[in-house]
């Protein structure tokens, strides 16, 4: 099972960028989906997650009005599109699954991708 993260780069304080993570060696399309982001010396933070049907979102109060997390169950891929980016966005961001409900506690996703890299400049 390998999830895998895409879509980071280097933008500008104002700018956008979408990531997009697949999942393949299985199906997760009966399962909650997550984003979460570390910063240099941070803790891994909550970012956004997604119900498996799409129908039902939830965002830490940081990125919310800013991003939007959506996913593809056909393309077993869920995304990340970011907005109004901010320097204190730059962070290695990671998407995970969960068995259980869509959470903001990092030890309640089991599969984790490798992370892609933000970094927002001012």
């Amino acid at each position: 099972v390998q999830l895998q993260a895409s879509g980071g780069g280097l933008v500008q304080a104002g700018g956008s960028l979408i990531l997009s993570c697949t999942a393949s060696g299985r199906t997760f399309s009966t399962y909650d989906m997550g984003w979460f982001r570390q910063a240099p010396g941070k803790e891994r933070e909550f970012v956004a997650a997604v119900s498996w049907s799409g129908g039902i979102t939830w965002y830490a109060d940081s990125v919310k009005g800013r991003f939007t997390i959506s996913r593809v169950n056909a393309k077993n891929a869920v995304y990340l599109q970011m907005n109004s980016l901010k320097p204190e966005d730059t962070a290695v961001y990671y998407c995970a699954v969960t068995p259980g409900r869509g959470s903001s506690y990092s030890y309640e996703y089991n599969y984790w991708g490798q992370g892609t890299q933000v970094t927002v400049s001012s």
